[in-house]
């Protein structure tokens, strides 16, 4: 007697609150692997029920990437899996036709099919919606691959790939098998009209960034470029880390470039994803205030220009988004992954200018080198932590980073960062941040900041 059960959203039940005795995460397969991690507690027996693929439109990254995770795990792992139909009767001819006809069965092409291909070895061509009506094997392979790479698939989406306007795909393809897609979205170019009535307040269907940037961050402007944004992007699972997502990504830009002004995306942001992004040349402009639906992440928007009108939108939005961030990371993103916020920062090429005053580098060389306290000057702490975060400065290491984003860019009592990233006590944790501004002194310091190092450093 006395239990209760409790409904929570997935990302606020991922921190187990009130230490329960079971977890059950339903439709666990639409969630991302980084927050189905956070249920892995051995204090609480989890239940992980999901459909790989079907009417509720499952992605195949449960199966494919958190079973590996799961099993890698110190916990007792049980598969029970539900084979007898139970709402239709077994070999119902309808329900057969169903699962063709929307694809629920779709697979990446097997393992050996592709071992061992090499990304330059691939041949780039487009998916016409009739080259995929017309060759089965084709259409299941290359939306097999794309249900595998996303957190949600719905059966729409094999309609939006074969009859959407303004959508069109790209693939790798290696010995007749499909081993790399993308799903590519033709954004702006939008009149003055139809960017005005934007701005106001009306969703113009098939323009995802352009909205972003007009109707969130008050550009009315933004809609005017041409871009082309990555809807979605997928490497077979066998082949992944091995060159071919950008590989396809450059034939993309090759084939686009002169065409557009800018190439975009936006997708839950997480370190990994951040990283292979800016390594293809996309560069931050927004962060979202809220955690995605379908991903549980931030979601991050990203351009890649490709025209002078291209570079100008990027200049401004990155401009902006650095701004933003200088407070927003205090308040509506206060609780974002430090290690997000260092990778959104380290893609956002508007450089921070570092302008203190004599005061504050006095405060800022006494809490790195002597006896000051940071709490004298936090704003200029902020400022050189932004600084060195968006130059992604050599001298800063993966702890150092958390640091600065959790205490000084998101304000965090010192008792928490120090439990958080293992800290033996708050005084070793206020000792490390002074360790941790002594390179950024010598980096970003003026004359008269150099000279003050000297008395504490002089013999």
């Amino acid at each position: 007697g006395g239990g209760r059960v409790r409904y929570l959203p997935p990302a606020e039940a991922a921190e187990l609150p009130g230490d329960p005795d079971v977890a059950i995460v339903d439709e666990a397969a639409a969630l991302p692997v980084r927050l189905l991690e956070g249920f892995l507690d051995e204090r609480v027996a989890v239940a992980f029920c999901t459909t790989v693929h079907g009417y509720e439109g499952a992605g195949r990254g449960f199966a494919i990437r958190f079973r590996e995770r799961l099993l890698d795990s110190p916990l007792a792992v049980r598969d029970v899996r539900l084979d007898e139909p139970i709402r239709y009767a077994r070999n119902d001819p309808v329900e057969a036709w169903a699962s063709r006809a929307l694809l629920l069965d779709a697979r990446q092409a097997v393992d050996e099919a592709v071992a061992g291909t090499a990304a330059d070895e691939a041949t780039y061509r487009a998916l016409a919606p009739d080259d995929l009506l017309a060759d089965e094997a084709l259409l299941g392979e290359a939306f097999g691959l794309l249900v595998a790479a996303h957190y949600r698939t719905e059966p729409n989406d094999l309609a939006r790939l074969l009859d959407a306007p303004n959508l069109s795909a790209r693939a790798l393809v290696a010995e007749g098998r499909v081993v790399a897609v993308a799903l590519l979205a033709r954004e702006g170019g939008l009149d003055a009209e139809t960017r005005r009535a934007m701005y106001e307040g009306e969703r113009v269907r098939g323009n995802m960034v352009p909205d972003v940037l007009t109707s969130q961050l008050r550009d009315e402007a933004a809609a005017g470029p041409r871009g082309v944004r990555t809807v979605r992007i997928a490497t077979h699972h066998a082949l992944r880390d091995a060159g071919f997502g950008s590989r396809l990504l450059a034939e993309i830009h090759a084939e686009f470039g002169a065409a557009v002004d800018y190439f975009s995306v936006g997708y839950g942001a997480t370190p990994r994803l951040l990283r292979f992004w800016r390594r293809a040349g996309y560069r931050t402009v927004h962060l979202s205030t809220s955690r995605n639906d379908a991903s549980g992440e931030h979601s991050a928007i990203m351009l890649r220009p490709a025209s002078e009108a291209g570079r100008d939108l990027l200049s401004r939005h990155a401009v902006t988004f650095r701004d933003r961030e200088r407070d927003g990371l205090s308040d509506a993103h206060r609780d974002v992954d430090p290690d997000v916020v260092a990778g959104a920062l380290r893609a956002c090429p508007a450089p921070v200018p570092v302008a203190l005053t004599e005061i504050e580098w006095r405060s800022v060389v006494g809490a790195s080198f002597g006896p000051g306290m940071y709490d004298s000057a936090p704003g200029a702490f902020r400022d050189l932590a932004l600084a060195a975060l968006v130059e992604d400065a050599p001298e800063l290491g993966a702890l150092e980073e958390r640091l600065l984003v959790r205490k000084v860019l998101q304000g965090r009592p010192w008792e928490s960062v120090a439990d958080e990233l293992g800290y033996v006590s708050t005084a070793a944790c206020m000792r490390a941040l002074g360790d941790a501004y002594e390179p950024l002194v010598e980096r970003y310091g003026t004359d008269f900041a150099l000279a003050e190092r000297e008395r504490f450093i002089s013999d």
